[in-house]
Parts: structure tokens; C-alpha cells; sequence
């Protein structure tokens, strides 16, 4: 085993049971903006082609089509054998506001298309209640969301259904031995009439 790859597996041992509880308390359903930003090496590198200088355009948030926007990334650790992928508001002060959390997705997976949720995958039920992709929708000013990749130790083994953000998220936390990050802003357009009003995208 690599030194880089023995020092995430370590990591791995020790953090699991502490960042799993870490994340599912405090206030809400998987605990405080703050804890959701765990010290799991972040040795992979989330990018997408549609975040120009701008941030998010609007066809990826309800003022527009609500599109889940598409995703790529790379350096998965070795060991790695599923991947989740989480998308949140990093402005929400309290509780978290989770548009969405894919699981069981292919470790040889590195990429999400527009639209569509990562081939084979899972995805668990929102902040909203509803399974898939909520639009993110910003007001009151410029909101900075997080799509964030983990790499897992294990595949996730949960019932047939869209489980609940809680019972996902405990499932997930306790096998991350990684993740990569992207921070993208939005800010609040003009509604038309393909403002997306929908909580979910299946």
C-alpha cells in the first residue's frame, strides 16, 4: 500500500465512527453547515463545464429549467469502491438545506451528465421530502452552493426506496475515506415561465 494511500486508510479507522455522530448532530437532519464540513482528505478535484465567471446559470436553479447541472471529477483514492455525491447551501446558517445526495454511485463513475442522476445509482430523499434533485433556488442574494464527491469504502446497503436524508447520510459518513469540493455561486433571477416548481427530480 502507498504511503498517501495508507495515511487516507488510517484516517479512514479512526474518523468513521466520530464523523458519522459529528454529522448527525446538532440542529436538523444531518447537523449544522459547519459539521458537514468534516476534515476528510480532500484529495479530488470536482469541476463543471457550466459555471462560467457568472457562478450557476439560472437553468440549474428554479428561476429556470431546474437541471441538475453536470459534474466531473477525478482522483479517487484506491480502495475507493462507491462514490456519493451531495449538494448543499453553504450559506444555510443552521440546518443544512440538501438539494441532493446520490449514493452507491460506480467507483469508475467521473461524471454526472444535466439532467439525469449518475447511471446504477441511488438517491435519497431531499430537504424538501422528495427523492432526486430539488432546483437550488437562491433569494435574498447571492447563495454559495457545494457539490461535494465523497469516495466510500463500501457500497451502501440500504432497503429497496428512496431512503430518508438522515438514514442516507448515517450510511455514507461512516465509510468516507475522501471527497473533492466545488463552490459555485447563484444569485436570485427573473422568474419566467419555465420557472421550475418542483421538489424533485426523479
Amino acid at each position: 500500500m502507498s504511503g498517501r494511500a495508507g495515511a487516507i486508510s488510517r484516517w479512514a479507522s479512526a474518523a468513521a465512527t466520530g464523523l458519522a455522530l459529528s454529522l448527525l448532530s446538532g440542529c436538523g437532519l444531518i447537523g449544522s453547515a459547519q459539521e458537514l464540513q468534516q476534515d476528510a482528505p480532500q484529495v479530488m478535484t470536482v469541476t463543471s463545464p457550466a459555471f462560467g465567471p457568472g457562478g450557476i446559470p439560472a437553468l440549474y436553479t428554479c428561476h429556470g429549467a431546474g437541471q441538475s447541472p453536470p459534474l466531473y471529477w477525478s482522483g479517487a483514492p484506491q480502495g475507493t469502491k462507491s462514490l456519493a455525491l451531495l449538494v448543499d447551501d453553504a450559506a444555510a446558517p443552521i440546518t443544512p438545506r440538501v438539494y441532493w445526495l446520490v449514493f452507491d454511485i460506480s467507483p469508475d463513475t467521473t461524471d454526472v451528465q444535466a439532467g439525469v442522476p449518475p447511471a446504477g445509482a441511488r438517491q435519497a430523499r431531499n430537504s424538501a421530502g422528495a427523492p432526486g434533485y430539488n432546483p437550488l433556488c437562491p433569494v435574498g442574494g447571492v447563495h454559495f452552493y457545494r457539490f461535494t464527491v465523497y469516495a466510500l469504502n463500501s457500497v451502501i446497503q440500504l432497503p429497496p426506496g428512496a431512503p430518508g436524508l438522515k438514514t442516507a447520510w448515517s450510511a455514507i459518513a461512516r465509510h468516507v475515506i475522501a471527497r473533492g469540493r466545488l463552490t459555485a455561486p447563484a444569485r436570485p433571477y427573473r422568474s419566467g415561465p419555465d420557472r421550475a416548481d418542483v421538489k424533485g427530480q426523479r
